[in-house]
Formats: structure tokens, sequence, C-alpha cells
């Protein structure tokens, strides 16, 4: 919600904006970082909208400002979700100040190419986490990437993380609470359980005395998702990789490996807690891929000469 109080936010435009995203947190429960992003995405609305109230908005208005945001780099998936928060906004308008029209209705996001997500071979995921610790810090950071890659869980979970989940995690699974405040208990492996339970003995030496955080940062407070991503970047660089890796990478290199040993899609679903399995299938193109290697080096008639 702060990315409204900017030069973009004006008057009525800003404070209708404001009320929305505040429902949205207290009815919808959405979480922090979709807030964050539909308060940035609906702040760009207003500041190209200028002093043109939003009531007042057309679809050609709307088709102009994709555009521009298309030439500014944003990728079709990105402007997908732009226009969503768009239209919620608007949606929200129509109900409570008597908007007629919604002017995004007509308005779609320009296609562009479906990437897959970037995901580690096992060999490559056992390489990372198998680097040697050297201090308090690279033991916690070693207990959450384990923990990650063993659970499949996501940036915002990871972090979010309380002490009080430590029994359950000594049991062998985790609860997290994902997208839109839904809850889902998920396996953890042996390795993340020894890991954890090295980070655990020693939490204390750093974390406030008042901390419920589960990872804590040197200064005692709740670790951040940035500085976890950052402390993710200098652990692969110490373990020599060269590709960029990210926390979302262990989830996907979870889920690929989990498909490739078990193959059961709902299961890897569920884990994820995906609500459609539409998501979840673009696994089965990383699991094909890999198969496809496989056969490559293997097949006598697929070698290359």
């Amino acid at each position: 919600m702060a990315a409204l109080a900017g030069e973009g936010a004006k008057g009525a435009n800003a404070a209708d904006a404001a009320t929305w995203l505040g429902e949205l947190a207290h009815q919808r429960r959405a979480s922090a970082l979709t807030l964050e992003n539909y308060g940035r995405d609906v702040a760009a609305l207003l500041d190209m909208a200028g002093a043109v109230p939003a009531g007042k908005l057309k679809h050609h208005d709307i088709r102009r400002f994709v555009a521009q945001l298309h030439a500014r780099g944003l990728s079709g998936r990105s402007l997908a979700r732009v226009l969503s928060a768009w239209r919620g906004f608007f949606n929200w308008l129509a109900r409570h100040r008597g908007l007629e029209q919604n002017p995004c209705l007509a308005v779609r996001a320009p296609k562009s190419k479906k990437a897959l997500p970037s995901a580690l071979s096992a060999d490559q995921a056992n390489a990372l986490l198998e680097t040697d610790t050297d201090g308090l810090l690279e033991l916690r950071d070693k207990a959450m990437f384990e923990l990650c890659y063993s659970s499949g869980l996501r940036l915002a979970e990871l972090a979010s993380l309380d002490v009080g989940a430590a029994q359950d995690l000594a049991a062998g699974e985790v609860t997290v609470t994902g997208k839109r405040a839904k809850k889902r208990t998920v396996p953890v492996g042996a390795k993340a359980r020894a890991a954890l339970a090295a980070w655990l003995a020693r939490r204390g030496e750093i974390a406030a005395v008042d901390s419920t955080a589960l990872f804590v940062s040197r200064r005692g407070s709740r670790l951040s998702m940035r500085m976890i991503q950052l402390r993710l970047e200098r652990w692969a660089k110490k373990a020599g990789f060269g590709a960029h890796v990210h926390p979302h990478m262990l989830r996907h290199s979870f889920a690929s490996h989990v498909l490739q040993s078990s193959g059961d899609l709902r299961a890897v679903q569920e884990m994820l807690g995906h609500s459609s399995i539409g998501t979840t299938q673009v696994y089965t193109h990383l699991d094909f891929m890999h198969l496809a290697k496989v056969y490559d080096a293997a097949h006598p008639r697929a070698k290359k000469k």
C-alpha cells in the first residue's frame, strides 16, 4: 500500500485505491506480497491517468497504458498481472462508486513466450546443499535451504515460519500458510531435520528474546525475504555455481525431482499448495526434458556421431 503514497497517487483515486487494498487485506486475506504488487500496479495506473478520475477512464485509455508499460519492457505475464489488479480495482469502483463499466474487460495482455521454471538437477542440488558451513550464519543458511528444497516452500512461507514450528519439524513435517491464507502440511526430509536441529541448538546465540521467528538475522530479528535471496546467492557462489540460484529455483527443483521419482502429479500439487492442477503440470514438461536428455545419452540410435 505504501506505493500509493507516490507522486501519482492523487486525491480520491488514491483514497479509493487504499480502501480497496484494505478490503483485500482484511476480507480476502491477500498476502503481503500480493498487496505490495497490486499497490504498485494501481499506483502506476493512477500515475498514467494523471488528473483524470479513475471512473472516467475508457478501454482505449487502458489499451494505451498497457502499450506504454509494454514499451518499458514489461512481459506479457507481468502485464496480465497488472490488468488483473486493475480489473479488481475497477470492479470495486463499480460496487462502491457507481462505475458503469469496467474499462479493462475488453483489454488483454500481449502473449509472451511461456518459459519453463528453472530447476537444478539432482546432482546440482546435492552439491549445493552439501557445501560446508562456516560459522553460525551459514549453519542457519544451510537449515533454510535444506528445508526449502526438502519441502518445496515458497520464499514467503520460509521467511514467515516461527520457532514454534520446531516441534512439527522434529516430527518430520511442517505446516505453512500459503497464498490466500491457505494452510498445508508437507513432509520434511532427514537431511533438512538434521540441519534444522543444528541451527535450533544455536539459534538462541543471536535471536532476540522476544523474537518468534525461526530464522533470524545477526541482529536477532526475523530474516527478510530479500536477505534470504542474498544469502542463497552468496551460498551458491561459494559452492561454485556460475548460474544465478534463487529460492524459487529450490522449490522448482523439489517439484521436478519428486515428480521424476514418483510420477504422482496430484501429490506434487498438494505439496506445492497449487489450487489448480494446471499450474503443477508445468513440471511434467521439466520431467519430459529430463527423460529426453537421458534418452539422447543412452539410446544407441539417438546418440550423435
